[in-house]
């Protein structure tokens, strides 16, 4: 048989597709190629978001954009030994749970990957994918009483990560970075993001976001946050220093607290929800104090970034102690921390370049004790309180080293309030075998990866602490992501 008749051969099957494209570079050169598809059963989601099914070899199939109950038509994108990844190229039968994107990029960008879930499901399907992680990895099963939290399924992001793609007529040009793929496709609206978010990639002038620079690097990124008032924050790599305090500099009203930070380091990107974290952490720690379980002598903040936490809880303890390893967050840190909200008429950008100052003398009556940026702020109470009347004055320490670092040279001989907020890989093994030797009885874990929060959860587990508190937090709608919050106590 000929090539052209195997083509024709391949063509006519419902289970190939035929197609060819131009060798960059070689001129009138054509590759042609075979795609092999695949009708397979979709059994469930999983971790990610995918639906697992499986091929006539026995392997495991990862399936990008099937729901469970389908029957779909798969492209196999990858193959490994012991399992493969697929993509959804046609459904043949569907769930009813399906929905259309609303999104006209969705499949391209890469943000989300569950459009085409209802929304109103969206919280069912995590549920049930977490609590088969937990039973499959902590070998525990998940409370019964375990909820999820969701706030607005749409027009919920404040931040964002934007790739500038030129000027047209007058207006910057944006872009997200594609799906598995550095590219980047342009947008114009996009309907997870905050209406200031939107408003300001549709009316950027590159003239004011680029003000100082001679020349603007190509794919160059800047970081967004809209504060939820609708004033966007923005920054990126090169930014006159001179500009930045104007530019980046932001604050967002959180538990009767202003929390200062900049559109460069890490925060969160729902504000809508954020306040129902902030809730449940709350009472976490007041059970905690109330039990006797934990105490008000000492609040640990591990992973602390621009002092979030801490500085919502600091009026509940005598000292308090953040540790984060990124030098600018700790310099936020310092300012959120300052107490109550700032200085009355001190401007966001003033408090943190106040901060900053090193020339400022270390004597109070030469400048605010809370603006000065030291290590250590101690304030003494003073006769205006009354004996038994909590104090709005904290010693407060903030460090800048890891959290594991910390905790090695650190003795916590007390039972101290302990949060931890780690990034995705979880607790470093050096940090939690820490945790488990120290006095510390009862530790408030925050995670943004329940994968490897099972994990952590089960080697604290072997260790004498068991679960006594469980939450789920949706604060990114339409992708597979979840944050939860464990209270853990030996």
């Amino acid at each position: 048989m000929d090539l052209v008749a195997y083509l024709n051969l391949c063509s006519e099957r419902p289970d190939t597709r035929v197609g060819c494209c131009e060798i960059s570079g070689f001129s009138g050169l054509l590759c042609i190629f075979v795609l092999l598809l695949y009708e397979l059963s979709i059994e469930k989601l999983v971790q990610g978001g995918e639906g697992l099914a499986r091929l006539n070899d026995g392997r495991v199939c990862f399936v990008r954009g099937g729901l469970p109950g389908e029957r779909c038509r798969v492209e196999l994108t990858a193959g490994k030994k012991d399992f493969a990844r697929g993509r959804v190229v046609e459904v043949l039968e569907k769930s009813a749970d399906r929905v259309q994107p609303r999104c006209p990029l969705y499949g391209k960008c890469g943000g989300c990957s569950l459009q085409h879930l209802d929304s109103a499901k969206q919280v069912q399907y995590l549920e049930r994918v977490e609590r088969e992680n937990f039973k499959r990895i902590a070998h525990q099963e998940l409370p019964a009483d375990f909820k999820i939290y969701q706030a607005e399924p749409w027009g919920y992001r404040n931040r964002a990560r934007v790739v500038y793609l030129g000027e047209k007529d007058g207006r910057c040009r944006f872009g997200f970075r594609k799906q598995e793929s550095n590219g980047v496709v342009a947008i114009e609206n996009c309907p997870v993001l905050t209406p200031g978010l939107n408003d300001f990639l549709k009316n950027a002038k590159a003239a004011e976001i680029f003000k100082g620079l001679k020349r603007i690097p190509k794919d160059l990124e800047l970081n967004l946050f809209d504060d939820g008032t609708g004033r966007v924050a923005y920054y990126f790599r090169g930014m006159p220093e001179s500009r930045r305090q104007e530019c980046s500099v932001s604050t967002v009203e959180m538990g009767g607290k202003e929390i200062v930070s900049d559109a460069s380091v890490f925060f969160q990107s729902n504000l809508s929800l954020l306040p129902r974290l902030v809730q449940s952490v709350r009472e976490a720690v007041d059970e905690g104090i109330a039990s006797g379980a934990a105490s008000d002598e000492w609040l640990i903040d591990l992973f602390s970034g621009v002092g979030f936490f801490a500085a919502i809880l600091q009026d509940k303890f005598k000292r308090v102690t953040t540790v984060e390893r990124e030098p600018l967050c700790l310099k936020y840190a310092k300012v959120n921390l300052c107490g109550n909200g700032g200085v009355a008429g001190v401007s966001p950008a003033e408090r943190v370049a106040e901060a900053a100052e090193s020339s400022l003398s270390k004597q109070g009556q030469q400048g605010d004790p809370r603006l000065r940026g030291d290590d250590k702020k101690v304030v003494k109470e003073d006769s205006r309180w009354s004996e038994g009347e909590a104090s709005p004055f904290t010693q407060v320490e903030n460090v800048s080293a890891p959290a594991e670092d910390w905790l090695a040279k650190n003795v916590v001989d007390k039972p101290a309030t302990l949060i931890v907020d780690p990034p995705r890989t979880g607790l470093p093994p050096e940090a939690l075998t820490a945790i488990v030797k120290s006095s510390v009885n009862r530790l408030i874990y925050v995670s943004c990866d329940p994968v490897t929060l099972a994990r952590d959860f089960a080697k604290f587990s072997t260790a004498g602490f068991t679960l006594k508190r469980a939450e789920g937090f949706a604060f990114y709608p339409q992708t597979p992501h979840l944050e939860m919050m464990f209270v853990l106590a030996r």
